[in-house]
């Protein structure tokens, strides 16, 4: 029941666990070598378009704290861990601007990204919070905060498939849109290739 896309990702995952296992003298043949993997599919990715994003932003939502986490998704491209384990210690004010300064739980990579005037009005206030306080509060189970989203949507009047993740697509075609080169959209997703990228584009 896989899908094609994740069946190449397995099978070249396995490819190169035997490569490396042959470098490394733990086996002397690669038995995958001349064996030809999976092809990989175009997939549709969904996203919103920035009038549905006001839309979103003007409709009642269950769940306050899953509106503003979809939201800030939506404007910073931040993924769904990263929005959630975001602290106070990694939100700064730097010359008027707000940075947040924080590691990647996918990648472990260190992000240094400025966000906008709207996005930091969604982060609010900081008030007595410590650093080590999460910014944002309960966006419930992936499945419930998914099935939120989707009647917050239809509420918007929209009938598209959404997931949290929606939103970081959101935040790619709205830069590219806008004019942002992929490589600058690249570097502000974190991603480390650039092909990774270009399946948004």
């Amino acid at each position: 029941p896989l899908s094609p896309n994740t069946r190449q990702s397995y099978f070249d995952k396995l490819r190169t666990c035997l490569r490396h296992a042959v470098d490394d003298g733990i086996i002397n043949t690669n038995p995958m070598k001349g064996i030809q993997g999976f092809s990989a599919q175009e997939v549709t990715r969904p996203y919103l378009t920035l009038d549905e994003v006001r839309a979103m932003a003007a409709t009642e939502c269950d769940y306050p704290e899953i509106k503003r986490a979809f939201l800030f998704s939506c404007l910073t491209g931040l993924r769904r861990s990263d929005v959630e384990k975001l602290t106070w210690g990694e939100v700064t004010e730097l010359e008027g601007r707000t940075r947040l300064i924080f590691r990647q739980k996918k990648t472990g990579g260190q992000e240094y990204l400025d966000i906008t005037p709207q996005a930091a009005q969604l982060i609010g206030e900081r008030g007595k919070a410590s650093p080590g306080d999460n910014v944002f509060g309960d966006i419930r189970y992936p499945s419930d905060t998914n099935h939120s989203l989707r009647i917050w949507a239809l509420r918007a009047g929209i009938d598209k498939h959404i997931s949290f993740h929606v939103g970081r697509h959101t935040f790619a075609v709205m830069m590219l849109t806008l004019g942002t080169d992929i490589y600058t959209v690249s570097k502000l997703l974190g991603h480390r290739e650039l092909k990774t990228t270009q399946i948004l584009s």
